[in-house]
């Protein structure tokens, strides 16, 4: 029985570990490395995370500055930064690529609150998920006389437990990344 926990709570943990990966990535009208981590620049060939031909830095609430390692590529980061969905508007001076991070429209951070909110959606489906595929277990090894039914009955309310505590996590983190998104 412990294994079926284990593996249910490992799969809920980790469907709520790529939810605050993912919500990491979304806007929130300031400045962050980690809203570049999904650009990836053509580099000779290849698509390399642009953290890997760049140094990245903040140097102040609305900026960021990319400095590649090899200037001559300054017009592929440019062009994979453009061609990313996060509406930012790269300028370069030749040796280094300033990132400017507008202030996001009311229209905009709706637009991202909904998508946050898909996100959450789609992390809540997985914990259930994981909890179905855990209670089906129980079920079947109640019915195979592997355990008994108080053991199962146990086990159940054990497995829903997780689940709401995941479920109560989920809500936190979108609640939070939600204030962060609507804050001006």
């Amino acid at each position: 029985m412990k294994e079926v926990f284990r593996e249910v709570e490992n799969h809920m943990k980790h469907a709520v570990d790529h939810l605050h990966t993912e919500l990491k990535h979304l806007r929130t009208g300031r400045a962050s490395l980690s809203l570049l981590d999904g650009v990836h620049v053509e580099y000779y060939g290849s698509s390399v995370p642009l953290n890997q031909v760049a140094n990245l830095s903040v140097p102040e609430a609305t900026l960021i500055v990319a400095q590649p390692y090899d200037p001559s590529q300054i017009s592929a980061i440019d062009r994979a930064i453009r061609k990313s969905d996060l509406g930012l508007n790269p300028s370069s001076d030749g040796k280094i690529i300033r990132i400017p991070v507008p202030q996001l429209t009311e229209e905009r951070r709706k637009e991202i609150v909904k998508k946050a909110h898909d996100l959450a959606e789609h992390a809540r489906n997985a914990v259930r998920q994981a909890r179905r595929e855990g209670n089906d277990k129980l079920k079947k090894k109640e019915k195979d006389k592997e355990i008994s039914q108080d053991d199962e009955r146990h086990g159940l309310a054990e497995i829903q437990k997780l689940h709401d505590h995941y479920i109560a996590d989920i809500n936190t983190g979108l609640q939070k990344k939600e204030q962060q998104i609507l804050e001006i």
